[in-house]
């Protein structure tokens, strides 16, 4: 079976390197691809905080294209009670539910490639539409409301016909109600989040609400010069302390490939580490590890014999160690 590399002794090396040039405790959370925010994030989080306790300030390095909403106030409750300041580095994609991670920062440091995103809502619910693969499509309430507003704008009213009747022929009125629901959720997100920093209300509810509806497209690239605009306190990454993070991001990169195992052209075996959390001396990961096989008659992969877990790396005894981390 293939298996990805563990490379904890070059990412400790760095991490003492990176360590040396910004204030505070410096922690890391990345993600590749295949990861996301989710709530089992805040438990490896609180493993990675248990044995240093308090702390005077924090810098945690953020990459990853997003996840839950509800995981990144949860994550953003946990630092905050280990640390009275909070820096966000994001020096690459920092999107979505990880925006919403950056917002609950006393400042967001930023650089060259550095970006954040909006935070509108898409859903991917149990009566979503399905695509030619057969899996579940996630359906966005931006996407929604321009569809609605399409229909007016063109003279859908003359016609007489309510644009939700020609819409429930594709979409399920509970995808649409849920995702109403979902995007009240996010504001709220958002309100709460930057109340952990940010005593103006109206100034935070302005900051949610731009985040929330005034960009057309999800993954729009807010870089820093944007983010200044909305009214976050965004500084500049210094080009050494940069460099090394685009440094540690490839080396986390090289842990994250996917290994890939085929045995036939039905069955294959998974392994990729997704998330990765780490300070000076301890590391957790998540490691996806599981079999799938293509159903022809379903049209899709299903997954088999998941056996994926946490792991957290420690140097013991002279050699690395990994040992399994039980988070459920």
């Amino acid at each position: 079976m293939k298996t990805p590399p563990l490379l904890y002794e070059k990412t400790q090396r760095l991490l003492e390197q990176i360590q040396k040039r910004v204030d505070g405790t410096f922690l890391c959370y990345w993600m590749s691809s295949g990861g996301s925010v989710c709530d089992n994030d805040v438990m490896a989080m609180q493993e990675v905080l248990r044995e240093i306790g308090p702390q005077r300030h924090l810098t945690l390095f953020v990459k990853s294209d997003g996840g839950s909403g509800m995981a990144a106030l949860r994550l953003v409750h946990l630092l905050r009670r280990h640390a009275k300041r909070l820096t966000v580095m994001a020096p690459l994609n920092c999107a979505s539910a990880a925006t919403m991670l950056a917002l609950g920062a006393d400042t967001i440091a930023m650089g060259p490639l550095s970006f954040l995103t909006a935070v509108d809502t898409s859903l991917e619910h149990d009566l979503s539409p399905v695509d030619h693969t057969n899996n579940l499509v996630s359906v966005s309430n931006d996407e929604v409301d321009r569809v609605i507003r399409l229909w007016k704008d063109a003279g859908g009213r003359a016609t007489n016909v309510n644009p939700y009747q020609e819409l429930y022929r594709y979409l399920h009125p509970l995808v649409i109600g849920a995702l109403d629901r979902a995007s009240s959720l996010s504001l709220m997100l958002c309100r709460e989040i930057l109340g952990y920093h940010m005593r103006d209300r109206r100034k935070a509810a302005r900051i949610a609400e731009r985040l929330n509806s005034s960009y057309p497209a999800h993954q729009y690239p807010i870089t820093s010069r944007e983010a200044r605009s909305l009214g976050l306190r965004i500084e500049d990454i210094e080009p050494e302390t940069d460099r090394l993070l685009q440094e540690l991001n490839l080396v986390y990169s090289e842990m994250g490939q996917r290994a890939i195992t085929d045995f036939d052209e039905e069955n294959h075996h998974d392994n990729e580490i997704t998330n990765i959390l780490e300070r000076r001396s301890h590391q957790v990961f998540y490691q996806v590890e599981k079999d799938w096989h293509y159903r022809k008659e379903e049209r899709r992969w299903v997954s088999m014999n998941d056996v994926s877990s946490w792991f957290h790396c420690r140097r013991a005894g002279g050699r690395t160690r990994k040992t399994r981390l039980h988070i459920r």
